[in-house]
């Protein structure tokens, strides 16, 4: 397959003129002038060619879970995602019970479509959190964190845990968040009360990132920066940010471009089963969720619950109704979550040897084509 006359959005996250080669699974060094007897060819002329996105938190959409879908619903939700420009995900689950996060590890990482998104990890969101900030995660199943249960969920998933969430203040936590940072599990500060100074000793142990930056932790204050400060004057931290205008103000995403720079921010979706259906009263972790346009919120509290808009929706989002840059939203999309958890080497840009997940887009970011692993959906 040749793709040709695309604006190509480089490793270096500019724009280029040309064209890109794909053979098999893989992009591959532009040597030919004209397609071979047979090739595919594609005029791009006049489109953006993109990365499929990296999404590292999501926990479903089209009336599925992660944390709990069988093998049509995982079928779904990754069909859904590579449909809509999302080419590889972190499947992430909810704060449940060991048992059901140990099936859900097993099902996950068993799985793949030809058809769908690929799951490059799995993303742990509980249940080492605070009661206080658990927002719509369920009471009923937090937990101190403990090494040994992470480990047998790791090999449930057959090391496919990339990334997991901690609250810093419980009982042991920054001991846990130390030895994880030595086993290749990348831990997110979440739903916490944590203050800036413990905020801080938790990334100096290890922890390297933030779950959707502002919601479920204290707020951003000139005497008490809290998580947000301490993250802002970490370099190494990479904060999340759900451009959704639900969970942020256009200037707050503003302001946190300008605190963290693009090299830094990962934009993420949050999405809950809801995404992709109608608006009504859906399921997450045992809690009843109330949908409306973009807003989920929990029935009993009101809480924010996740989101209903996906990672090129936010994309688009951030880019047309809050003033980010193509190029930085792109990037935050692509680039910065595949580096953070460790796929760069195969997904997150247009590169020679690497994945061949194209998104085709016009000027004003509707998907034209998707390319899947080197084959159109």
């Amino acid at each position: 397959m040749i793709i040709r006359n695309a604006n190509i959005f480089t490793e270096n996250c500019t724009f280029q003129k040309g064209d890109i080669t794909i053979e098999g699974e893989f992009i591959t060094e532009n040597s030919a002038n004209s397609a071979g007897d047979g090739e595919q060819v594609i005029d791009a002329e006049g489109l953006i060619a993109i990365p499929g996105l990296v999404d590292v938190h999501l926990h479903g959409c089209m009336g599925f879970d992660f944390s709990d879908a069988d093998e049509e619903g995982l079928k779904e939700m990754l069909r859904f995602e590579a449909l809509n420009g999302i080419t590889s995900v972190c499947a992430t689950t909810l704060t449940l019970p060991e048992k059901q996060l140990s099936a859900a590890c097993k099902r996950i990482s068993e799985f793949s479509d030809e058809k769908g998104a690929a799951v490059v990890g799995i993303h742990l969101e509980g249940p080492f959190l605070s009661y206080n900030k658990r927002g719509a995660q369920n009471p009923d199943y937090l937990r101190l964190p403990e090494v040994e249960m992470i480990e047998r969920l790791q090999k449930d998933a057959n090391g496919l845990v990339k990334l997991i969430a901690i609250a810093p203040e419980l009982d042991g936590a920054l001991d846990v968040i130390a030895k994880l940072s030595g086993k290749g599990i990348r831990v997110s500060l979440a739903h916490t009360e944590a203050n800036y100074d413990l905020a801080t000793k938790a990334f100096e142990s290890g922890a390297r990132q933030v779950t959707h930056l502002y919601n479920g932790m204290p707020p951003f204050q000139h005497r008490e920066p809290g998580v947000i400060g301490a993250a802002r004057d970490f370099d190494e931290c990479t904060p999340e940010l759900i451009c959704d205008n639900v969970h942020l103000h256009a200037s707050v995403v503003r302001a946190s471009f300008a605190m963290f720079g693009d090299d830094r921010i990962i934009m993420v979706s949050d999405t809950m089963m809801a995404t992709g259906k109608a608006d009504g009263i859906w399921d997450l972790g045992g809690l009843k969720v109330e949908v409306k346009g973009s807003l989920a919120t929990l029935v009993d509290g009101n809480s924010i619950a996740g989101s209903a808009t996906h990672l090129m929706g936010c994309l688009k989002t951030a880019v047309k109704q809050m003033n980010i840059p193509l190029e930085s939203a792109i990037k935050c999309c692509t680039k910065n979550p595949a580096k953070a958890i460790g796929v760069f080497d195969k997904w997150g840009s247009i590169t020679p040897g690497k994945y061949a997940d194209v998104v085709l887009l016009d000027s004003d970011l509707n998907i034209k084509k998707v390319v899947l692993r080197g084959k159109m959906l």
